[in-house]
């Protein structure tokens, strides 16, 4: 029951920063770039839950995206679910517990997303990607994206370590053995 009102909580969680996004962004954004809250939460999930459960979030989230605002169904489905992925590789290797750690996986994680949006949009969409405008757009949401994970880390790692103990379960000893 309890994953039941967990899932329920992260469905309305990803409404909440398509608001966000949507709305409160677009006002305060920075050279009109704004931050991409979405690799957060994909990145959140994948850490503090499992492999499965992260890129297949990161799938619905970016099919979701990509329906509402996308031009071409799929691309920010395999760049978030990729992030998803990744956020479990990180899991295994680095600690949670450091916010310098978690502002590293978010920098990590936004740079690999925004780089592969922009290849499969030069691939599939003969989109012309200029270098020095892409490197502008790419530090830019980089930036934003920390200052928002300095914001919001405490709120992330209470939460993440309550949904982390039910869908992973109090296991440090056997982890190790």
């Amino acid at each position: 029951m309890k994953k039941v009102l967990i899932n329920v909580g992260l469905i309305l969680t990803i409404y909440l920063i398509y608001i966000l996004q949507a709305n409160f962004f677009s006002w305060f954004n920075i050279a009109s770039i704004m931050p991409n809250l979405f690799i957060i939460l994909v990145l959140f999930i994948g850490l503090f839950t499992n492999r499965t459960m992260g890129t297949a979030y990161g799938v619905i989230v970016g099919l979701f995206l990509d329906l509402v605002i996308g031009r071409n169904v799929g691309i920010n489905a395999a760049s978030l679910g990729l992030i998803g992925f990744l956020a479990a590789v990180f899991d295994k290797n680095f600690s949670k517990d450091s916010r310098m750690t978690i502002m590293l996986m978010v920098l990590v994680a936004t740079i690999v997303a925004e780089s592969l949006n922009y290849l499969l949009n030069y691939i599939f969409l003969n989109i012309n990607v200029e270098i020095l405008n892409f490197i502008k757009i790419l530090s830019i949401e980089t930036i934003y994206n920390l200052i928002l994970t300095i914001i919001i880390y405490q709120l992330m790692q209470k939460a993440g370590y309550y949904i982390e103990n039910e869908y992973k379960g109090n296991k440090i000893l056997t982890r190790y053995f």
